[in-house]
């Protein structure tokens, strides 16, 4: 079997070189003008394994130190060499984590794209972790390396037959500028508890600023502040940074902030089980509060807007939470007007509100 720094023919082609690296079955072999072309392992057939004496193949990888040779500095990645064009917000931190189904209207059969959004002037070092509920406490690593400023970078592809190693996931993070002055941010790493049965209902994807199509989003970073920090043992954190797992070339774009279109239903589920992880030590009155918090945010954000409209997900249940919110807006929002949602798109526990 060929290895690296072995001369080789290719097999079924004309040409060969010296095997400069090996990479999942795949030698890059680098030919006499010092090109390297994909090829085959099995297709490699070796010509010499022992190292030629001088040929064209044979460039060492450190060049021997002279005397008067000064040490140099070590190279950049390429991520840092881009040119970086910072926005006048962009100094404080906003980080987004997303899942985008590949076709939403088969969400029993389609894959899934996870993407970070890095809405900042920062480069981010960034380690992107899961584990299942039965892992013993093991992560897995499916993405680490610097996210370039104000980009958007593809993390992951996954079937549904990954998601119960998905129960948990965590985003770990450090940021910093190249090659210019900048106020330090604190490193954080920041857990989720996903619920993966999310992934199966299509009202649990909404329109989300950053992207065309609806997406599931957890918070990294809001305006500097983690979402969640949490300590971990640092054995443990060890283990999962030493998974390997082989992965594409990140696919990257410039972050879009998408413009709401006029017309356009924002939708916003209150199930207690949407807002919070745990009910743990919550009554019911404590409950309908938050539930009410939630649907009073959202309608400060858009009363000004005149034309907007909300569909607010409530369930049928016994009809508490659908008479606090027709009270509310009667007293609080008489400009609006509520009507049942269409029952083809959410049965019977959703409430249409128009902004005039």
């Amino acid at each position: 079997m060929a290895k690296v720094n072995d001369i080789v023919r290719f097999l079924n082609a004309t040409g060969g070189g010296r095997i400069s690296r090996i990479e999942a079955g795949i030698a890059y072999v680098e030919d006499a003008d010092g090109f390297e072309q994909p090829v085959l392992l099995r297709e490699c057939v070796v010509v010499d394994e022992s190292k030629p004496k001088a040929t064209a193949y044979d460039r060492p990888l450190v060049p021997p130190k002279s005397k008067e040779q000064k040490p140099t500095a070590a190279p950049k990645p390429a991520a840092l060499d881009m040119p970086v064009v910072e926005t006048e917000e962009g100094d404080t931190l906003n980080v987004l984590l997303a899942y985008e189904p590949r076709e939403l209207k088969h969400l029993n059969t389609t894959t899934y794209y996870a993407y970070l959004v890095n809405d900042s002037n920062y480069f981010l070092y960034v380690t992107y972790m899961t584990r299942g509920d039965n892992a013993d406490g093991l992560w897995r690593t499916r993405f680490h390396g610097i996210v370039e400023p104000n980009m958007q970078v593809l993390l992951d592809e996954f079937a549904h037959d990954a998601l119960p190693d998905m129960s948990r996931v965590a985003v770990q993070y450090a940021a910093f500028k190249a090659d210019r002055d900048f106020k330090l941010k604190n490193p954080a790493l920041v857990e989720h508890r996903l619920d993966t049965t999310k992934f199966y209902k299509i009202h649990c994807f909404h329109d989300n600023e950053y992207f065309d199509s609806p997406v599931l989003a957890l918070d990294i970073v809001r305006n500097d502040r983690p979402a969640r920090m949490l300590t971990v043992d640092s054995g443990e954190l060890e283990r999962a940074m030493q998974q390997k797992r082989a992965v594409d070339r990140p696919v990257r774009k410039p972050v879009e902030r998408r413009e709401k279109r006029k017309g356009e239903i924002i939708e916003c589920d209150l199930h207690i089980g949407e807002l919070v992880d745990t009910t743990a030590g919550m009554s019911n009155a404590d409950m309908l509060n938050y539930q009410l918090d939630k649907f009073r945010e959202v309608m400060n954000a858009n009363v000004k807007h005149a034309g907007t409209r909300i569909v607010f997900i409530h369930g049928k249940g016994e009809g508490v939470l659908r008479k606090a919110l027709l009270d509310e807006l009667r007293r609080k929002y008489p400009r609006c007007e509520a009507q049942d949602a269409s029952f083809r798109e959410y049965g019977f526990g959703a409430t249409l509100v128009k902004i005039h």
